[in-house]
């Protein structure tokens, strides 16, 4: 059989990308006539914007083979402004090819995407294309990717003998160094494997547009790639486009586990967090704009499906985990307005169709300005969306100027006090705000003995804090690289609800903040400035006024490159300046670099006008109750009201809680009845049926009868926290005093016959929560699952998630004492029970075993 490969083309812009994808299908067949981006005919660049301006904007694919493989061409954006639309399809591939010009070399944006290459773990072949209109040797082109990007760049050249080539490969591993001594050769297989592995880097040379290297391109890929190992058994896939043709919504996605068929029903959490099944009606493979349709697509294959309404790209189904969050960031915000007969409110839900399209455009709704806002990376984009907007809508908008996108995180440690309790209400949360290095985002973490607060108020404290975006104080832009630790909490016995820790903790936040600090954090652009010699003098004036540090990266007496990193603030209109003073013959390239301190804070406060006393959205102060009656206490004061005091020893230790004065700390627990209110309050009322019941189908859609088609009856299934049930039994509560593994054996024992008896399908989950660098691991014990989870993975967890990931084809019941987890069992439609009436039951059907046993021996005697 062929492997089939995924193989995705990136470049810098105008490196001749899509030109080599056009080359790569002509030489394999697929195309009969070679298009060109300049004749606008290219057979992957179809779109109206993409032929007007020469560039691809949106990811293609296209299908062609050679000897030994059937390829997936994926050709992604290579203009820096589309680089999330590049980053979301590095998930799909099994390798890439990388194009870099020749006569441009190594330019700012090709870093970037050899970068998220490393951070992806996409094998990689280089091709150094434009090789006709470089002065440099193909050996010099060789070194200085060696130099730049990795020591494992190794030329493949076409013309070289086998003996030259097994040389440089005995230099770069030592593997190869004692069979090349000895004579025997290196091994293709050894080559491929090396390759797949990221330890080498084939460098190939040649001009797609005039077809050289392209044969012996197609050749290194069909002889050294290797066909990746899928799963066969369960389903699994990833979206990564969503599109609308006509009146069907179209839903791109590599299959990485299983098929998936025509017909065939996917249970998937809509981005809302609701499950939805829905039926498969249609499976095409697309390349360029034509299809194929088929019935049934196997795991690696790249397809678009119709059926699927509330899919979403970056999306996990089956077996699969959505994809992470880009790494690349928009930097810009743009105002749209609308003609003035359009009702913003009214349209902005139809443009973020849009949105759902093209996830790079970042539609938000700014309830203050009452405007809709668009994040994007640059200028180019804005067109993009204009575009869009009136070929969908028939709508002409326009776009304002382009505003910074700030970022804070905190200055200084503190600790946040979050206190609510106006009347019959009551929550207490302190948590620890600490500043953390550049790029590592907002994380959460609990430094909170299980005993001090319960831990179902512990996770919902977590979830509070997942749930929202929280914002720094100084002009309320998003927080980032900070850490939040939960270090202190308190409930009451009977006036705590769920809605109260939402109010305490996002207090407790912004309490933190208040007292640490804020810095302001403005976007960095890494530029290289390419000039005549002659205009060095001025370059270097305007980037010393516009706060850049830069060197010179290399210079003759025509030319100049000068490269460093400045705030996007000062350097994003730059371009219009350069072309102006070197009169067309400069040219600017900017890729994002992450945050910095602001080099301007005090004035971009001051513009901004900000008052984080009075966000009613983000309130700083607590409330207390003395009285009878709530009263707010400013920010400044809590730490005087607040029922807790911690003592942190240090950074990585538990916080010691001590209750103020005299106050006695006590572990509250909270009625059946008070913690399904909480859960009517988040969730809504109960849905006892989690799926719709199944379809008959009496005829053919044509009015002829035929036989009724019903779904197959669903699986019994249980799920059992081990522990939960140890410790509610009297005698293996007892047994776990001196050996909790002899009460381990004894439980499996009884589930062991529980299982046998019934026919049920079972897991049996113990919590190695705490277990120091426990990896966690399943096994098989007579005819049921055994999971012992992973260190800092509680039970509870586990099985609430394999509560989500079971499909339809289960009944399920959970067996937990764990009140927040049956509540959200019953709020899925499963059924609970308690350990005690688990038990009850074991003892039920023990004495149904006894029973047929001793008439079976009657009766045989």
């Amino acid at each position: 059989m062929k492997k089939k490969i995924t193989i995705g083309i990136l470049a810098h812009v105008d490196a001749g990308k899509t030109t080599l994808s056009e080359a790569l299908l002509y030489v394999s067949g697929r195309i009969r006539t070679l298009g060109r981006v300049d004749h606008k005919n290219t057979y992957l660049d179809t779109n109206a914007i993409e032929r007007e301006r020469g560039i691809t904007i949106f990811s293609k694919q296209a299908r062609f083979s050679s000897e030994n493989c059937d390829f997936i061409l994926l050709d992604t954006p290579g203009h820096v402004d589309f680089s999330a639309e590049t980053e979301r399809t590095l998930a799909l591939l099994d390798y890439a090819v990388l194009v870099i010009s020749a006569s441009e070399g190594i330019q700012n944006h090709t870093r970037t995407l050899w970068q998220l290459l490393e951070h992806y773990g996409v094998p990689t072949f280089l091709f150094v294309n434009k090789c006709d209109l470089s002065i440099k040797r193909k050996e010099e082109l060789g070194k200085e990717l060696a130099a730049v990007l990795s020591p494992l760049c190794v030329g493949f050249l076409e013309a070289e003998q086998r003996e030259e080539l097994e040389e440089k490969l005995a230099f770069v591993h030592e593997d190869f160094m004692d069979s090349f001594l000895a004579g025997e050769g290196v091994d293709d297989g050894d080559i491929a494997d090396l390759i797949s592995h990221r330890k080498l880097f084939p460098c190939l040379f040649g001009s797609a547009l005039r077809m050289q290297g392209i044969e012996y391109l197609l050749d290194t890929l069909d002889k050294y790639t290797l066909s990746p190992i899928y799963d066969q058994e369960g389903f699994g896939a990833r979206v990564y486009k969503i599109s609308r043709t006509g009146t069907s919504r179209l839903t791109y996605m590599k299959i990485t586990g299983g098929t998936l068929s025509a017909r065939d029903e996917i249970s998937y959490l809509s981005p809302e967090g609701t499950r939805i099944t829905e039926k498969i009606s249609q499976i095409r493979l697309y390349s360029g704009d034509k299809f194929e349709q088929i019935d049934t697509a196997a795991a690696g294959e790249i397809c678009a499906v119709i059926g699927l309404s509330a899919s979403y790209v970056g999306q996990g189904l089956g077996l699969e985990q959505d994809t992470q969050k880009p790494l690349l960031e928009p930097v810009l915000s743009y105002a749209i307005h609308l003609p003035p007969e359009c009702d913003t409110r009214v349209y902005f839900p139809k443009l973020k169709e849009l949105e759902e399209e093209e996830p790079s455009l970042h539609l938000m709704w700014n309830e203050e300005l009452s405007q809709i806002e668009a994040r994007l990376m640059g200028e180019v984009q804005t067109e993009l969306i204009k575009r869009l907007i009136h070929d969908r809508f028939s709508i002409d908008c326009t776009l304002g100027a382009g505003k910074i996108l700030y970022k804070e995180k905190a200055a200084g440690r503190a600790i946040g006090v979050g206190h609510f309790e106006p009347l019959r209400h009551y929550a207490e949360v302190q948590l620890l705000i600490e500043p953390q290095p550049k790029g590592t985002g907002v994380i959460f973490d609990v430094r909170l003995p299980e005993n001090t607060l319960d831990l179902n108020w512990q996770r919902l404290i977590l979830t509070h804090l997942y749930e929202k975006d929280h914002r720094g104080t100084l002009t309320g832009a998003l927080l980032t690289d900070t850490k939040i630790t939960l270090v202190a909490g308190k409930a009451h016995l009977k006036h705590t609800e769920g809605g109260d820790f939402r109010e305490a903790t996002y207090r407790a936040v912004r309490h933190g903040l208040m007292k640490a600090g804020c810095t302001l954090l403005e976007p960095y652009y890494h530029f290289r400035l390419e000039i005549p010699t002659a205009s060095v003098g001025r370059a270097m004036s305007d980037l010393q006024a516009r706060f850049a540090d830069f060197e010179l990266e290399g210079s003759d007496t025509e030319r100049t490159a000068i490269c460093g990193r400045a705030p996007v603030s000062t350097l994003f209109d730059y371009t219009k300046e350069v072309i102006a003073y070197t009169r067309g013959e400069g040219r600017l390239f900017c890729t994002s670099d992450g945050y910095e301190p602001c080099h301007d804070q005090e004035d971009i406060v001051a513009q901004t006008g900000y008052d984080p006393e009075g966000d009613l959205d983000n309130p700083p102060h607590s409330v207390f109750c003395a009285h009878g009656a709530g009263f707010t206490v400013h920010w400044s004061e809590v730490d005087s009201y607040k029922h807790l005091e911690v003592d942190l020893k240090d950074a990585s230790a538990s916080a010691t809680i001590m209750p103020k004065a005299t106050t006695l700390a006590r572990n509250y627990h909270i009625s059946d009845e008070e913690l399904e209110t909480i859960m009517l309050r988040l969730f809504g009322p109960i849905k006892r049926k989690q799926y719709s019941d199944p379809k008959v189908i009496s005829g053919d859609g044509q009015g002829k009868p035929h036989k009724q088609k019903t779904a197959r009856p669903k699986r019994n299934m249980v799920i059992v926290d081990g522990y939960n049930l140890i410790y509610t039994d009297d005698h293996l509560k007892e047994t776990a005093q001196f050996s909790l593994e002899k009460a381990r054996e004894e439980l499996m024992d009884l589930l062991s016959s529980y299982v046998s008896y019934t026919k049920t399908e079972l897991v049996l989950v113990f919590d190695a929560y705490l277990v120091k660098d426990g990896e966690g691991s399943e096994l098989k014990h007579d005819g049921y699952k055994i999971v012992y989870t992973k260190a800092d993975q509680t039970a509870d967890a586990y099985i609430e998630r394999m509560m989500h990931e079971l499909g339809p084809d289960y009944s399920i019941r959970t067996v937990t004492n764990d009140k927040l987890l049956q509540f959200s069992a019953v709020h899925e439609g499963i059924s609970r029970m308690t350990a005690k009436e688990f038990l009850e039951e074991l003892t039920r059907i023990g004495n149904e075993i006894t029973e047929f046993v001793r008439k079976l021996s009657e009766s045989k005697a």
